[in-house]
């Protein structure tokens, strides 16, 4: 019982970091393409895409760490870029701390078939929610007998359980040949999260991605898909004084794609192993609508280890089509972000 209660302690305090100063991570960025970048909207083969990835994190622990990101953008070529609308939810502890996102996303494109320039804006609102009753406090707890079933608390609980606050984004990608670069900047506000009245402002997001697909054939340069690719990337995130670096490669030949990542925990030492393995299924012969099936798993290097977490997972499903008669066609007609994933 005393275990139990341990563990739970621990499982508040955490998520109550994480909260109150970062964002959660997906394993699965690419697969998470507007949360990553919003300047990667409309950024794929096809007109209009779909995406959904869920993470539970930590399912050993007593209580829930799970994540959603639901998206759809649709290219829009008149527009110049593309449009899109993303869905977030967090629940975070055995108080339910839980986060809700919704926001509109548009980019704009230039460029040819060398280079491709996006610049992207988000805007969205947040709710912030949180269920005090779940909470448990020491005047509930024997020291013999651990958690006292029935027991009210005289703690006196804030008035407060719900925040409701604007959450804009921008970002930055460029492409030239076989080579990527973005960078994005979220909660540009440093929105108030306080349920309490004391001011908690939340960090900015940073990121910075960056990936190169290396053709493992002769036969096959960067304007093709149909050959096998080497593709390492890195994307680092910093959010206030924490950081983290999450670097690893993909081989893809196809409709096949698995990886290996290493990632960094906010102290800079390690965090997790990270194996991918997505897999594209094409509907149409010429290739002109998918369904991406991807699953993830993080082997716990941290402090934490993976004995007492069993890891984390992810699993994410996309789905991609062109309109009949797009002027968008599956044939190379300029460089776009999802070549690289």
């Amino acid at each position: 019982m005393m275990k139990r209660i341990a563990i739970g302690i621990l499982l508040i305090t955490l998520s109550c970091n994480i909260l109150k100063a970062q964002d959660h991570l997906f394993s699965q960025f690419f697969n998470a393409p507007i949360y990553l970048n919003p300047s990667l909207t409309g950024q794929f083969d096809g007109d209009i895409r779909l995406n959904m990835i869920y993470r539970n994190q930590w399912s050993s622990l007593g209580g829930d760490l799970s994540y959603i990101n639901a998206s759809v953008d649709v290219a829009v070529p008149k527009l110049a870029g593309g449009v899109g609308l993303s869905f977030n939810r967090s629940s975070e502890g055995t108080a339910y701390l839980t986060k809700n996102n919704i926001a509109a996303t548009y980019s704009y494109s230039v460029g040819g078939d060398d280079f491709l320039a996006s610049f992207g804006i988000q805007a969205g609102f947040t709710n912030r929610s949180i269920d005090w009753s779940k909470l448990v406090f020491g005047d509930q707890i024997d020291r013999r007998l651990g958690y006292i079933p029935g027991s009210i608390s005289s703690a006196q609980l804030p008035d407060v359980s719900n925040r409701f606050f604007f959450d804009p984004a921008v970002g930055v990608n460029f492409v030239y040949r076989n080579a990527m670069l973005g960078a994005s900047v979220y909660h540009i506000n440093k929105p108030d999260e306080s349920f309490s009245g004391t001011q908690a402002k939340l960090p900015m997001r940073m990121s910075i991605n960056a990936s190169f697909k290396m053709p493992l054939s002769y036969n096959y340069d960067y304007t093709e898909d149909e050959g096998a690719f080497l593709i390492p990337s890195v994307v680092y995130y910093k959010q206030g004084n924490v950081s983290s670096i999450s670097a690893g490669a993909q081989f893809k030949y196809k409709g096949f794609n698995t990886g290996i990542w290493y990632r960094t925990n906010q102290e800079g030492g390690s965090d997790a192993l990270v194996f991918s393995l997505i897999i594209d299924i094409f509907l149409k012969r010429s290739d002109t609508e998918k369904i991406r099936v991807g699953l993830s798993h993080d082997a716990t290097t941290s402090k934490l280890n993976y004995t007492n977490t069993s890891g984390t997972t992810e699993a994410s499903i996309g789905y991609e089509k062109y309109w009949p008669n797009s002027t968008r066609t599956k044939k190379y007609n300029g460089l776009r972000c999802s070549n690289f994933y």
